[in-house]
């Protein structure tokens, strides 16, 4: 059974740095990219940022390009994202989300695959 557990969010003050886990289970790792994806109150899902655990490849969005790093654990079934100097705006429900290696490049994520429970961040001014 595939599993993905994501963890990490919380409450934090505008420029404060918050990082999200996701521990993936039920399937080949590094068969799969593991993404990001968010949706906040009234505003449609976005694609954050997702790496390959095939290829290393790495996406992010333009809007926490150079605020976010996506890595991953290999050994662990881990992929984490720390997110630094947030903004309200980050304020949003983030998924995870195991899609095949080949749905993750450096333009965006494909967002079909096996998704796990969301972690709320919420970012105060």
């Amino acid at each position: 059974e595939v599993q993905l557990q994501a963890s990490g969010g919380g409450l934090v003050q505008a420029g404060g740095s918050l990082r999200l886990s996701c521990v993936a289970s039920g399937f080949t790792f590094d068969d799969y990219a593991i993404g990001w994806i968010r949706q906040a109150p009234g505003k449609e899902r976005g694609g954050v940022s997702c790496i390959s655990n095939s290829d290393g490849i790495t996406y992010y969005a333009d809007s926490v390009k150079g605020r976010a790093t996506i890595s991953s654990d290999n050994a662990k079934n881990t992929v984490y994202l720390q997110m630094n100097s947030l903004r309200p705006e980050d304020t949003a429900v983030y998924y995870c989300l195991a899609v095949p290696h080949y749905y993750c490049s450096a333009n965006g994520i494909t967002e079909y695959g096996h998704w796990g429970q969301g972690a709320q961040v919420t970012v105060s001014s």
